[in-house]
C-alpha cells in the first residue's frame, strides 16, 4: 500500500509514496497484475514525486479523507499507466522533455463537428490534407461521445463517455483517427462534459435505481426549500428555453439541472464522482485524446447565496484531476471552457494566490468579445482598456485565441472597463446585440439574437464570422465594395487572433468565408436553437476555389495560410513570450507588443476603422529596428513621423 501519513507534509508524502512504489521493482504492478516496464516505472515514480503535492493539497481542501482518496487516485493512475499503449508512452516521453510543446508558435488549432466536416470519423483522415495546407497542428472535434437520443444540447448531454455517437463511428475509429493525426504531428482534442451527464447515463440510471455504487452521484432535494434558496442567486443559462435550474423527477425530488431538464448535475462533493470522472479521462487519454476541452467547468461548485459559478472548489476539483492525469499520461493537456468575467477567467490557468497547475489552456473569450465590439464601434479603446487590465497568466499556460466558435457570443464586457471608456455597460451590450443581429441602422452584420431573457433584456448573438463581418450581406446585395470591406474585417480579426499570443483556433468554414446555414430550421431537433446557423456543413464547392485568389474563398483561405506560415517563423509568437498592450494616440488602433529573449521584439497593429489612420511613430522607440513580417497592405508607411495603418488593415512588425 502507499503510505501517506496525515501528519507529514505533501513533499514527505510524495517521497513515501514514491519509495513504496519503487520497492515493487523490477516493474511496478497495478492491482490487476499488469506490470510497467522498468523504465516506465522509474518515470511513474518520478512523476509521483513531482505531482503528488498538487494532487493531495486540493483533495485535502475538498474531502475529509484526503489520504485514502489520494491513494485511490494514484493507484488508478498506475493502472492507466500500465495499460497505456507503447506509441502513447513515446509521446509522453517526448513531451516530458518538451512540456511546453503546445505553446510553440507553429501551433494552430482547427475546430469542427465530425459529421459536418467529414461525415464520419473513418472518413475524416481524408480531410487531413486540407488541414495540413492551413498549418493545423491540432484538431478539436466537437462533441462526439455518445449523446442521449433526441434533444441533447448539441451533443453535450452525454449518455456514455466510453462510446462514440454511433452516427459518427466507433471508439476504434476514434483511436485510428488519433493515430493518423499523430503521424502528421497533429493532436486530437475532444470535449469532455464535467458538470453533468444525460439522465440516461449509466451513473444516473444506477443512482435512480438505488445502486450503492452511484449513491450521491447527483444533486437532488425532496422539496423546493433549497432549490428556491439557490435560485435567488443562480444564473439562468437558457432562460428562454429551459428556465430555472431544477427539474422535478417523480420518486426522486428536485434534481439540479443547470442547463436542460435532461442534463443532470453531478455532485462533486462526493469523492466517488471525482474518482469516476478521473478514470474516464484516463481511459480516453489511452485512446489517443491529447487535449481535453473541459466543458462547463465553472458550474461544478454549488453554494447557497452565490451564482454557483467559479466557486473555489471548482479549481480544487480540476487541479486534482490534472495532477492525477499527469501521473499516467503526461502528454495530456486540459483546456478550460470557462466563458466568464475577465477577472475570473485567469484563475482557470492557475493564477491563484498560490500557483497550482489546473488547465494549460483557456479560451481568451475577452479578446474575442472586444474584437467584435471594436468592429461594431470602429473604436479600439474598450479593447485596450480591457486587455491592459487583464491579469497575467502563468508562463506554463497559454490562451486559446479565436474569432468564432460553435457557441453564441455572450458580451462579457466588464462594467469597470465599459465605464472607463465612457460606455454604459448595459446600453453597450444592447447596442452590440442590435448591431450584430442586423437591427441597427447601417449594420453590415447578419446574425441573430440567442437566449434572450425577456425579464432583463440580455441576449447573445449567433452567426458565422462571415455573416457577422458583412460578407454575407455584401454577397446577397452584389456590392463589391462592401464585400471587400467584409473580407478585410474577417482577415483583420484573425490577424489579431494569430499574433496576440497563445494558440489560435480556426473554426471550420471560416477559412472559406462560409455564411449562415438556415437549413437547421427544417430539423425539428435543431429548429429551436439558432446557434446551428453558425455550424454549417463543410462546403466542398467552396473548398474547390480555395486556391483561386480571384474568389472570396481563395482570398480568405490564402490569408489563413499566410497567417499560419508567418506565425510559425516568429519566436516572439511562442505562447510563453511576454506581451503587453501598447498605448497609441489613435482610438481606432489596437496595438500590442511581444518579446522573445532570442528573437527580440514583435509589434502588431490593427485598425478597426474603415479609413486609414496614423499613430505616432515614437510608440516604437526602444524596440529596435523593426521590419514588416506580414501586412494587409504591404510594408508599413511612415509619413511626417507617423505610422500609417490602412482602413481595416493590420501589420506585424519584428526585429530582423
Amino acid at each position: 500500500m502507499i503510505a501517506t501519513p496525515p501528519a507529514r507534509s505533501d513533499a514527505e508524502r510524495a517521497r513515501d509514496a514514491a519509495a513504496a512504489l519503487a520497492r515493487l521493482r523490477p516493474g511496478v504492478v497495478d492491482e490487476a497484475g499488469r506490470v510497467l516496464e522498468p523504465s516506465d516505472a522509474v518515470g511513474f515514480v518520478a512523476r509521483l514525486d513531482l505531482w503528488f503535492a498538487d494532487l493531495h493539497a486540493p483533495l485535502a481542501a475538498l474531502y475529509p479523507d484526503a489520504e485514502a482518496l489520494a491513494e485511490r487516485l494514484v493507484l488508478l493512475a498506475l493502472r492507466s499507466a500500465a495499460q497505456r499503449p507503447a506509441d502513447l508512452r513515446a509521446v509522453d516521453r517526448r513531451r516530458e522533455i518538451d512540456p511546453r510543446w503546445f505553446q510553440h508558435q507553429r501551433m494552430v488549432g482547427y475546430v469542427a463537428y465530425t459529421d459536418r466536416f467529414a461525415g464520419t470519423l473513418a472518413a475524416l483522415p481524408g480531410r487531413l490534407d486540407h488541414l495540413a495546407e492551413l498549418g493545423v497542428t491540432y484538431l478539436h472535434l466537437m462533441p462526439l461521445l455518445r449523446p442521449r437520443e433526441g434533444a441533447n444540447d448539441g451533443g453535450y448531454a452525454v449518455a456514455d463517455y466510453r462510446a462514440v455517437d454511433p452516427r459518427l463511428g466507433t471508439m476504434d475509429d476514434l483511436s485510428a483517427l488519433a493515430a493518423a493525426l499523430r503521424a502528421r504531428d497533429m493532436s486530437l482534442c475532444v470535449d469532455l462534459v464535467l458538470n453533468h451527464t444525460a439522465r440516461e447515463h449509466p451513473w444516473a440510471q444506477g443512482w435512480l435505481a438505488g445502486d450503492p455504487a452511484y449513491d450521491g452521484f447527483y444533486l437532488a432535494f425532496p422539496d423546493r426549500t433549497l432549490p428556491d434558496a439557490f435560485e435567488e442567486t443562480v444564473v439562468d443559462v437558457f432562460p428562454d428555453q429551459a428556465p430555472g435550474s431544477f427539474t422535478h423527477v417523480p420518486g426522486t425530488g428536485w434534481v439540479w439541472t443547470t442547463f436542460f431538464d435532461y442534463q443532470w448535475d453531478l455532485d462533486y462533493a462526493n469523492p466517488a464522482v471525482l474518482t469516476a470522472m478521473t478514470d474516464t479521462i484516463l481511459w480516453l487519454a489511452n485512446r489517443g485524446v491529447e487535449i481535453f476541452r473541459m466543458d462547463a467547468v465553472p458550474f461544478m461548485g454549488k453554494r447557497v447565496g452565490t451564482p454557483c459559478i467559479n466557486q473555489p472548489e471548482v479549481h480544487d476539483i480540476v487541479q486534482a484531476m490534472h495532477a492525477a492525469v499527469k501521473l499516467a499520461a503526461p502528454a495530456t493537456v486540459f483546456k478550460a471552457e470557462a466563458i466568464v468575467a475577465p477577472d475570473e477567467l485567469v484563475a482557470y490557468l492557475g493564477a491563484h494566490e498560490r500557483y497550482r497547475p489546473e488547465c494549460e489552456l483557456a479560451y481568451h473569450n475577452q479578446l474575442m468579445v472586444v474584437l467584435w465590439s471594436s468592429l461594431a464601434t470602429k473604436d479600439a479603446r474598450l479593447a485596450v482598456q480591457s486587455l491592459r487590465r487583464l491579469r497575467p497568466i502563468p508562463g506554463e499556460t497559454s490562451w486559446a485565441t479565436y474569432v468564432r466558435c460553435h457557441d453564441d457570443i455572450g458580451w462579457a464586457v466588464g462594467d469597470v472597463d465599459a465605464r472607463a471608456v465612457g460606455y454604459d455597460p448595459f446600453a453597450h451590450r444592447d447596442f452590440l446585440n442590435a448591431f450584430y443581429a442586423g437591427e441597427f441602422p447601417l449594420s453590415f452584420a447578419r446574425g441573430a439574437r440567442f437566449g434572450e431573457n425577456p425579464e432583463t433584456g440580455d441576449a447573445r448573438i449567433s452567426g458565422t464570422a462571415a455573416a457577422l463581418c458583412g460578407i454575407s450581406d455584401a454577397r446577397e446585395r452584389g456590392d463589391a465594395h462592401a464585400l471587400e470591406l467584409g473580407v478585410r474585417r474577417l482577415v483583420l480579426l484573425h490577424a489579431v487572433a494569430f499574433a496576440w499570443g497563445g494558440v489560435p483556433l480556426l473554426y471550420m468554414g471560416d477559412e472559406l468565408a462560409q455564411g449562415n446555414d438556415t437549413s437547421y430550421v427544417d430539423d425539428p431537433a435543431l429548429a429551436a436553437d439558432n446557434r446551428w446557423m453558425h455550424r454549417p456543413y463543410f462546403d466542398d464547392a467552396a473548398a474547390a476555389h480555395r486556391h483561386d485568389p480571384a474568389t472570396v474563398e481563395g482570398r480568405v483561405f490564402g490569408w489563413m495560410r499566410a497567417l499560419a506560415q508567418a506565425r510559425a517563423s516568429q519566436q516572439a509568437l511562442h505562447a510563453a513570450a511576454g506581451s503587453a498592450v501598447l498605448e497609441v494616440d489613435s482610438p481606432h488602433v489596437l496595438a500590442w507588443w511581444r518579446r522573445h529573449p532570442r528573437s527580440g521584439n514583435f509589434v502588431g497593429m490593427a485598425n478597426m476603422a474603415e479609413h486609414p489612420v496614423t499613430v505616432d511613430a515614437h510608440v516604437l522607440d526602444g524596440l529596435g529596428p523593426l521590419e514588416t513580417v506580414l501586412s494587409s497592405d504591404g510594408p508599413l508607411l511612415v509619413q511626417d513621423g507617423r505610422l500609417v495603418v490602412p482602413g481595416l488593415g493590420f501589420v506585424w512588425l519584428a526585429e530582423p
